[in-house]
């Protein structure tokens, strides 16, 4: 059991990641993104293959996923400059798709279907399962806190205030003298700088990647996820994340509770407790757990 706690906790971390991703860029920008999937699978494949096939160490690996992927981010930016609200959530849920579809059929790359194994980890093979989980999760959650700062800092400077003011009202951003375009291509790369991070980090903690770990149901989760704890918070990212994790993982022990339900049913009443559960939390707390505050500035004297 403590086992299966160590390695809930980790993904709860890889999920706190992506949440903080998503902040940046939905939760400050207000940018809809539905490709989270996508640059999480660009930043697993890249660690994965450089690991592999080029001996790179694991470090020099993660960063070089969260680079990737936010040059990447930049160009989906650029290309949906002038795109908002639906149109850009439905451009970027087909870059996700692209991404995997890709994934899946350029075999003498990915490995198709059948994915890629044998992803180096940190120092897997030379401490027990446990010692090894208790690693990941120093990792993970080391570098959770270390992006959960980072972010939180930008989010209160002037690059975040102009943000904010593009969330609002990208026009009136724009009279008051921003460059609202330089602004939004660099929320964007920051957002998908985190979300490769945490697919590298996915690669090497899971040994093991395939299409089939980036669904857009991922991507699904880590909107509820920050929906539920507080978007534009980064604090609210992270205990969203823990949030829906613990319900996802939490909601397989109902089979022990309710015997002689098929295989079918269970993921049904799974799905809907899970649903149910959100949907009381935003009912209580519409904004989220933990919304953002509203912030006030001085008048600059005269």
């Amino acid at each position: 059991m403590i086992d299966y706690l160590l390695s809930i906790a980790v993904f709860g971390g890889l999920y706190a990641l992506m949440a903080l991703g998503l902040n940046m860029i939905w939760g400050l920008a207000g940018m809809i993104n539905l490709g989270l999937a996508g640059f999480y699978a660009v930043g697993a494949y890249l660690a994965a293959l450089l690991t592999v096939k080029l001996a790179w160490p694991m470090p020099a690996a993660w960063l070089a996923a969260g680079l990737i992927s936010a040059a990447l981010g930049a160009l989906v930016a650029l290309v949906t400059a002038r795109l908002r609200g639906d149109y850009l959530a439905i451009v970027s849920l087909g870059f996700a798709e692209v991404i995997r579809l890709i994934a899946s059929n350029e075999i003498w790359l990915t490995n198709g279907t059948e994915g890629i194994s044998g992803i180096p980890g940190p120092f897997r093979g030379a401490v027990s399962p446990q010692g090894y989980n208790v690693i990941c999760n120093l990792i993970v959650w080391c570098l959770v806190a270390i992006v959960a700062v980072v972010l939180a800092r930008l989010s209160g400077a002037p690059f975040g205030r102009v943000l904010r003011a593009i969330r609002e009202d990208e026009t009136v951003a724009a009279v008051a003298g921003k460059r609202t375009l330089a602004f939004k291509v660099q929320a964007f790369a920051i957002g998908a700088f985190v979300l490769g991070l945490a697919g590298g980090l996915y690669a090497s903690v899971n040994a093991y990647v395939a299409p089939d770990s980036f669904t857009p149901l991922v991507t699904l989760y880590i909107i509820l996820a920050l929906t539920a704890g507080g978007t534009g918070n980064m604090a609210g990212a992270v205990l969203g994340a823990v949030l829906v994790i613990a319900l996802t993982e939490g909601t397989r022990f109902i089979g022990a509770l309710l015997p002689g339900l098929q295989a079918v049913q269970l993921a049904a009443l799974r799905q809907g407790a899970i649903g149910v559960a959100l949907i009381l939390v935003l009912h209580w707390r519409p904004q989220g757990i933990l919304p953002e505050r509203a912030r006030t500035y001085p008048a600059p004297e005269r």
